[in-house]
């Protein structure tokens, strides 16, 4: 089968290799598509070494349809469309055995710590295939991973009917954020980015969504006068690697002086540097904040609402590419970010 391999970092190839073989209880997944996730831009750099192995296919955010099942499998049936959850969990240690998944002492990720969806073909644990209907459509369906961890970080955080909410970053993690919200609460959502493109996504298809581009507005004095002074119910953290703006804090303690009293944080920006915190903000506000890792189950939330019509992947995807442009993907996401939010790999 082909499949798109990362054989040195900074280097991916289309090569021929051996189909999978599936074990019994295992299903063999027909890739439709695949979507490239910032993870992967950083996997491909090596900053995920020695986590991943070389040579190794990338992919985690992808679906596709049964070909084969284990002796052992009883829930699926070659033909059927299926979502696949990458998210592989010891089970034993003591996040696992308090049945907090995410926080997993050895948690591996297809597509990461082994083969991914970068390929024809993977063979995948029945557990992790989630069913889909017709109406939803394959690349639809190649971004429910990434809606999922919208999802889980709105249960993280406790959005609630008729919070008002905060996030910073509007890229691939802060939209999905907004979408997901947005099945929950009507009230008025900030969104902050230095790239108004990526703003402009926000505003253009959402109703009661305030853009605030920090390079040129203080987002904290736009809250603070749009909500009264009383500060947002929830705020997100959904940055990574943020660029310095002068007179103004990181996003981190950005969202904690966002929030009104008894308000949440919620962090899930993977950054490998600092973000300094004055805890007296955090206190005097009697504040929550919390961290979001992957996902815990949401996939069945995103399947349904997606049914439901109530999410807007088609705003997401910037462009559908084949196997042998993956490496022009990258190098556009990495180069232009304020033109290209989900690139599709269309692998059938």
């Amino acid at each position: 089968m082909k499949a798109i391999r990362l054989t040195e970092y900074h280097k991916l190839e289309v090569d021929e290799i051996p189909i999978p073989e599936i074990k019994n209880n295992q299903v063999l997944v027909q890739v439709g598509y695949a979507s490239i996730c910032g993870s992967d831009q950083h996997i491909i750099k090596g900053d995920f070494h020695p986590r991943t192995q070389l040579p190794m296919t990338p992919g985690h955010e992808f679906s596709g349809t049964v070909f084969d099942i284990g002796n052992q499998v009883k829930n699926f049936s070659p033909g059927e469309k299926v979502a696949v959850d990458p998210i592989i969990w010891c089970g034993t240690c003591p996040a696992c055995r308090l049945k907090h998944y995410p926080a997993c002492n050895s948690l591996k990720l297809l597509g990461v710590d082994m083969d991914g969806g970068f390929a024809e073909y993977v063979a995948v644990d029945e557990s992790k295939l989630y069913p889909l209907s017709s109406d939803i459509s394959d690349q639809a369906a190649a971004l429910i991973e990434l809606y999922s961890i919208g999802f889980h970080a709105c249960r993280r955080a406790g959005v609630q009917k008729d919070d008002t909410i905060a996030i910073w970053g509007a890229g691939k993690v802060g939209q999905v954020i907004l979408q997901a919200a947005r099945t929950i609460t009507e009230n008025t959502i900030f969104m902050v980015d230095i790239l108004d493109n990526r703003l402009s996504i926000s505003e253009q298809n959402y109703q009661n969504v305030v853009i605030i581009n920090s390079k040129y507005e203080n987002p904290l004095d736009v809250i603070q006068d749009k909500t009264n002074g009383d500060g947002v119910d929830v705020a997100f953290e959904a940055v990574g690697h943020a660029e310095n703006i002068e007179g103004q804090s990181n996003p981190v303690q950005n969202c904690v002086l966002s929030i009104r009293g008894a308000g949440t944080v919620c962090v899930l920006g993977l950054s490998g540097e600092e973000s300094p915190l004055l805890v007296r903000d955090l206190i005097w506000r009697e504040a929550k904040i919390v961290a979001s890792r992957v996902n815990h189950g949401e996939f069945s939330d995103v399947i349904k609402h997606l049914q439901a019509g109530h999410l807007k992947p088609d705003i997401l995807i910037s462009k559908e590419i084949d196997p042998a442009r993956a490496m022009e993907a990258f190098h556009l996401l990495e180069n232009e970010p304020e033109n290209y939010l989900k690139i599709l790999i269309k692998l059938l």
